[in-house]
């Protein structure tokens, strides 16, 4: 059964850091796009970094270039976001996703499996 679990998230100061992990099982992750998107309250679903599948690619939102860093480990079928210099903007929750195909998206609804999302919290 293909699933994605997060974890990861949590409270954090201002200018703090936090290392978020999507580990995936029911299939490997270098065969598939993994995005990750977040969504605040009030707001509606963005995306936030993505890794292609094969080469590794990386695209991130202007919001957080420079800030955050999409890894993966394929030996642990997991995708990483690093994320430094955390502002209370950055504050919500964090999904990862698949998505069939080479090539990144920004679009939510090009990606077919979630994990259930982690929460990030930045505040003094």
């Amino acid at each position: 059964q293909l699933q994605l679990v997060e974890s990861g998230g949590g409270l954090v100061q201002p200018g703090g850091s936090l290392r978020l992990s999507c580990a995936a099982s029911g299939f490997t992750l270098d065969y598939y796009v993994i995005g990750w998107f977040r969504q605040a309250p009030g707001k509606e679903r963005e995306g936030v970094s993505c890794i292609s599948s094969r080469s590794g690619s990386t695209v991130y939102d202007d919001s957080v270039k420079g800030r955050f860093t999409i890894s993966r480990d394929n030996a642990k079928n997991t995708v990483y976001l690093q994320m430094n210099s955390l502002k209370p903007e950055d504050t919500a929750i964090y999904y990862c996703a698949m998505k069939r195909g080479y090539y990144c998206s920004r679009e939510s609804t090009d990606f077919t499996s979630w994990g259930q999302g982690t929460q990030v919290t930045v505040s003094s």
